[in-house]
């Protein structure tokens, strides 16, 4: 089998190694790995992510995901020095009447004794957040923390058997249904599978391919540079405000807010004040006091970074059916939080296109079941 994986991002390169590694007595596609200029690279939501890496999260199927990833990162010593984990601890600060229980459920399954439930009264003894909502509580995973994609992605790429994959460091004009894809400036090359792990490239890429791609949009990110972290704050998103943010060394961290900035082009992010204004009013409510006092971003374009990513109207990081294309997928739409599930849903998606479980149709969206990160 002939497969081009199209980008070179941590999903593409995840995703190729994953196929060029499967265990022997089984066939191994040959893969083309089109990483896209080198240039791109600068610009991508891989170089640009906290990182953040934990069991939990708001839908029972990515928290499935994330629970086997973390249950991989932690069983192979080799694969936490690739992605320079560090163990800080993580807590997501849900509102009042949010529901947990599917997802506790999923984590539960992979990893038990994994997250503990936290009512308001021990946020507040546990973490130094102000001003949360009265029936708030948190889900807190003491071996939780983060990761360096750039690092993982770099180290990933740098193990590929060469005689299994060949890179191609080019950028895509277009692809086909055949399915094909054509280089700028090329010709056609066929395959029997093309995966477009394009992250916020595709809609514009599906676009040109006069393939439909409503359902993807992409969406600016971004955060800032902090000193004065405060002190036993790990990784945290605070869903009643948005404030999200995780520690980067001594006394110092990254904190950001979601923007409202859609549709931006992934060469056009760019991090403005009134962003840090609004993160800062964010932080003065929920982090203020000690440490907080000390939080001083410097000037806007050193101490900020913008990213673009991937967005779909079902989130998720999944193998989608492009539906005018035989053996033509997408593999993003990871909504800003790729990185917690990447290890889990690449194992998935080389077990869908080695046939090892139905491909899937247009909109189905595969869950793995528990265990299954030990195949």
């Amino acid at each position: 089998m002939r497969i081009a994986v199209v980008g070179g991002g941590l999903l593409g390169a995840l995703l190729a190694w994953r196929l060029a590694t499967v265990p022997q007595g089984r066939a191994r596609p040959r893969i083309d790995l089109w990483t896209g200029s080198p240039r791109r690279r600068d610009r991508d939501a891989t170089s640009s992510s906290g990182g953040m890496f934990r069991a939990f999260e708001t839908s029972p199927r990515d928290s499935a995901l994330a629970a086997l990833s973390l249950a991989e990162l932690r069983s192979d010593a080799a694969l936490r020095d690739w992605a320079a984990f560090r163990e800080v601890g993580s807590v997501v600060v849900r509102p009042p009447g949010a529901d947990a229980d599917a997802s506790l459920r999923a984590v539960e399954a992979v990893l038990p004794g994994q997250a503990e439930l936290v009512d308001l009264a021990g946020i507040s003894r546990m973490f130094p957040f102000h001003g949360l909502p009265r029936g708030s509580y948190a889900v807190v995973e003491r071996r939780a923390g983060h990761v360096s994609p750039d690092r993982l992605r770099d180290e990933v790429l740098a193990r590929l058997p060469v005689a299994a994959v060949n890179r191609l460091a080019c950028d895509v004009a277009r692809v086909d249904a055949t399915p094909s894809v054509c280089p700028v400036g090329g010709t056609p090359i066929g395959y029997e599978v093309v995966v477009l792990a394009t992250g916020p490239w595709t809609p514009a890429l599906l676009a040109r391919s006069g393939l439909d791609g409503t359902e993807y949009r992409t969406k600016q990110i971004e955060y800032t540079r902090f000193t004065g972290w405060p002190d036993g704050l790990g990784v945290f998103v605070d869903e009643t405000s948005g404030l999200y943010g995780r520690p980067t060394g001594r006394g110092t961290g990254i904190l950001g807010v979601p923007t409202e900035r859609w549709d931006v082009r992934p060469s056009a992010a760019v991090a403005d004040q009134d962003g840090v204004e609004r993160l800062l009013d964010t932080v003065r409510t929920r982090l203020p006091g000690t440490g907080a006092s000390l939080l001083q971003p410097a000037a806007v374009g050193t101490r900020c970074v913008a990213a673009v990513d991937c967005y779909h109207d079902t989130p998720g990081v999944t193998l989608r059916a492009i539906p005018s294309g035989e053996g033509l997928f997408t593999f993003t739409g990871g909504s800003g939080g790729a990185v917690k599930t990447a290890l889990a849903a690449t194992r998935e998606a080389t077990r869908l296109l080695l046939g090892e479980a139905p491909r899937p149709s247009p909109g189905r969206l595969p869950v793995p079941a528990p265990g299954s990160w030990r195949a």
